[in-house]
């Protein structure tokens, strides 16, 4: 299993996608006009040959399958965690996309796209609004590493100052295994271990 989990893009990104990537893009649904989340996909469009957008909640679960075996890596954008879980998760594509990375399909997060891969978002309940996704009920996330990743964590970006991250350490830090990343930190994880880069 190949994870790289950003904070927010990464400088070594480019080396990891691949040339045909599949751009999940639901944490962004709702701000896909906002400056960070143009940003996002103009800078991972940049890095491949090819980026397919893939709208969970829109497209049918058999189409994703069949767009994820046939991409070097899948890329998952950044936005509310809680809306991307539930797009996941109520379409079936959960199952879809943790088999497929399970089987080797090299997957990047980047901030709610780093946290769903860990195994719960709840640590994202003091940086993202819960409300947004009111269907889901289960915070566990797709269990791909052990890690739950705590983006943003220089405390500037955003609405995510250091008071947010500082409570969110001292409400989840005993319960999960947290790893903070600044906004140029990501974490890898692939049969050698995980290690920050």
């Amino acid at each position: 299993m190949k994870l790289f989990l950003a904070s927010f893009l990464h400088a070594q990104l480019g080396d990891f996608l691949g040339q045909k990537v599949a751009y999940i893009d639901d944490a962004a649904a709702r701000l896909r006009n906002a400056p960070f989340a143009r940003a996002e996909r103009e800078a991972v469009a940049k890095l491949c040959s090819e980026a397919i957008d893939v709208t969970v909640a829109t497209t049918p679960v058999n189409a994703i399958r069949e767009t994820l075996e046939h991409v070097d890596s899948v890329y998952v954008a950044s936005g509310s965690t809680f809306d991307l879980l539930f797009a996941l998760r109520s379409t079936g594509a959960e199952a879809v996309l943790k088999a497929l990375v399970k089987e080797g399909l090299p997957y990047a997060g980047s901030s709610a796209g780093a946290i769903v891969a860990g195994p719960s978002i709840e640590p994202a309940t003091i940086m993202d609004d819960p409300t947004t996704a009111p269907g889901l009920s289960d915070y566990r996330g797709l269990e791909l590493t052990e890690h739950v990743v705590v983006p943003h964590a220089q405390g500037t970006t955003g609405p995510y100052t250091i008071s947010v991250i500082a409570r969110t350490v001292e409400e989840y830090g005993m319960r999960w295994p947290l790893v903070l990343l600044r906004d140029e930190q990501a974490l890898v994880v692939d049969d050698s271990g995980a290690h920050l880069v």
